[in-house]
């Protein structure tokens, strides 16, 4: 069979691994062809170039491709913003097909930010359907398992979880069980839905070794259903905030009011609200959107400035 050269794009940058590169690495070096990440002064003709973006932001690849074949793929090249709003587009996404989308992905290509640390999805989809992401329309309005542990983690100390909604999953005391038995840290990545916590699922989470589990309070309606929750939860796991962050959405359909709401709450529940803003492209440093975001994520200065009127004045 004749091999064939390979080069990569990460579009984003390499400040994240992204796994459909990783995962096409490891196929076509088990194929024996040869791959490297695509540069355009050295890397000369190639036979294929594979580019992937995550991120709809993320402006393409603006070199000239040097390749028989130029494949792109990911969530950045089938989502776009419009009108500030994410728009899924279904004919431009691009799926691995099976035999590359569970092979165990090539770590090498991202030696720094994979030391010791497996990345991967065990489920996918969500059953919210929520307006402001993307995920239902994209994976299905239901959680899906998809893999085992073993098919991206081989003992590594550290696990990041990329699952949207892991507990929604019927599978879900599968997986927390797997990453139970692992004894690995793990970083539950994504925004886990709190509104579908029980005290059977936090005392099974309680068990794994968290270095973060990351919720999210989206929705600034979803007061009383979500308050109670992570009082339970942390009455039950007895953690501190350096282990429990939770996303907190903006420039939606909240005002500043609501933000700050949700943000003081957090804080007297014992947890770290991380703010994430929405509409990025419309937002200028000097909203107040941008504003906030520096006073909740900066963290020294979110702990010494505990009032957001307070933070203002000091600008």
């Amino acid at each position: 069979m004749l091999k064939i050269k390979i080069g990569l794009i990460d579009v984003d940058g390499h400040r994240f691994p992204n796994i459909p590169l990783m995962k096409l690495s490891a196929w076509h070096k088990q194929q024996g062809d040869s791959v490297e990440w695509y540069q355009p002064l050295f890397s000369g003709h190639m036979d294929r170039v594979y580019a992937s973006k995550v991120f709809s932001f993320t402006p393409d690849y603006e070199y000239y491709i040097d390749a028989d074949e130029v494949i792109k793929g990911g969530s950045g090249y089938c989502i776009e913003l419009e009108d500030g709003k994410e728009i899924y587009h279904a004919e431009r996404d691009r799926q691995l097909p099976p035999e590359i989308e569970h092979i165990y992905p090539d770590y090498s290509l991202y030696p720094e930010l994979t030391k010791d640390t497996a990345y991967g999805f065990m489920s996918r989809g969500c059953p919210r359907g929520c307006n402001f992401c993307h995920v239902a329309a994209k994976e299905g309005r239901k959680s899906y398992k998809v893999a085992d542990l073993s098919e991206f983690w081989n003992g590594q100390k550290n696990i990041v979880l990329l699952d949207p909604n892991t507990i929604a999953c019927p599978d879900w005391r599968d997986i927390l069980q797997q990453l139970i038995d692992s004894g690995a840290w793990v970083d539950f990545s994504q925004g886990v839905d709190i509104r579908l916590m029980t005290e059977e699922k936090a005392e099974m989470i309680k068990q794994i070794k968290i270095k973060n589990i990351h919720f999210a309070w989206d929705r600034y309606e979803d007061k009383d259903k979500v308050v109670p929750k992570f009082k339970a939860f942390k009455d039950i796991t007895k953690w501190d905030k350096r282990k429990m962050t939770v996303y907190v959405l903006t420039n939606f359909d909240t005002n500043i009011d609501q933000d700050l709401e949700r943000i003081y709450t957090l804080r007297e529940l014992g947890y770290w609200p991380y703010v994430m803003i929405y509409d990025k492209e419309h937002t200028k440093s000097t909203d107040t959107a941008r504003k906030l975001q520096r006073w909740v994520n900066m963290r020294a200065i979110f702990e010494s400035t505990p009032r957001f009127e307070d933070y203002q004045k000091r600008k």
